[in-house]
């Protein structure tokens, strides 16, 4: 499988798709999400899932962006059922969104008619600009910046209007950025049964780790050992995030 560019996302399409992923990624990394997620969303599509990751960049307008990559993804998927590269037989389609990427799937979800399988929200951050830009406390203190809608205004439109019913929210063991306890709760109150909350090792860029080809010279020194030990731990967390993910999308395929 290659990554291909249509209209703006980059798609991975493998034989035989069997669902379809539409991928948001994090604030500041998430103008090439087939590059900064290129491990894990591969796995994904080599079980038989096309992936379709849409790249943005953040402003403070996010009901904005997020109507942007809700057109952007339809866009695509027509455009690949017209030059038949994908068969217009009905697949489910799930939203996979990391960090940033979970809230605006949580607006596409709440404010625009989509039709969702399920959404999968890894490390939710819900932050006010402030804390997530930090030149922001540099300007003008009498100059409101906000992202729009507020951390509150977002809980909010997605206790009221949110339809996805399907969740998975996870949640690493060293993330200080997470917010999806309170996201947690909310979205149990809407749909009791259909949500799952998991807390996995790692921390907020393990999504975006990578599968490190750590080569040992001709001996095998200290240094040639402490690569193996860092190519393992990092893929011992990415590997546990990915069985996680492919087990709630078909608790019956085999790992």
């Amino acid at each position: 499988m290659d990554w291909k560019e249509i209209r703006g996302n980059w798609v991975l399409i493998p034989p035989n798709p069997v669902g379809i992923i539409h991928f948001l990624g994090g604030a500041f990394v998430a103008t090439a999400p087939h590059l900064t997620y290129r491990w894990l969303l591969e796995q994904i599509a080599a079980k038989g899932y096309v992936i379709i990751a849409t790249p943005f960049v953040n402003t403070l307008d996010h009901i904005a962006i997020a109507k942007t990559v809700l057109l952007n993804f339809d866009r695509t998927i027509e455009r690949l059922h017209d030059s038949g590269a994908l068969r217009k037989a009905y697949l489910p389609t799930y939203g996979l969104g990391h960090s940033m990427g979970c809230k605006l799937h949580l607006l596409v979800g709440s404010l625009f008619p989509v039709e969702r399988a399920g959404n999968i929200l890894i490390s939710f951050n819900n932050y006010a600009a402030k804390d997530a830009i930090p030149l922001v406390e540099q300007f003008n203190s009498a100059l409101t910046i906000e992202f729009t809608p507020s951390p509150s205004e977002t809980n909010k439109i997605v206790q009221e209007g949110y339809k996805i019913r399907r969740n998975l929210l996870i949640k690493f063991q060293n993330d200080n950025l997470d917010q999806s306890t309170v996201l947690t709760k909310i979205l149990k109150a809407r749909f009791p049964e259909m949500v799952t909350a998991q807390i996995l090792p790692g921390n907020h860029t393990t999504p975006l780790g990578q599968d490190i080809k750590w080569q040992t010279g001709s001996s095998f020194t200290p240094l040639d050992a402490l690569g193996q030990w860092f190519r393992q731990e990092v893929y011992r967390d990415l590997n546990q995030l990915k069985n996680s993910l492919l087990l709630w999308l078909n608790p019956l395929s085999p790992p």
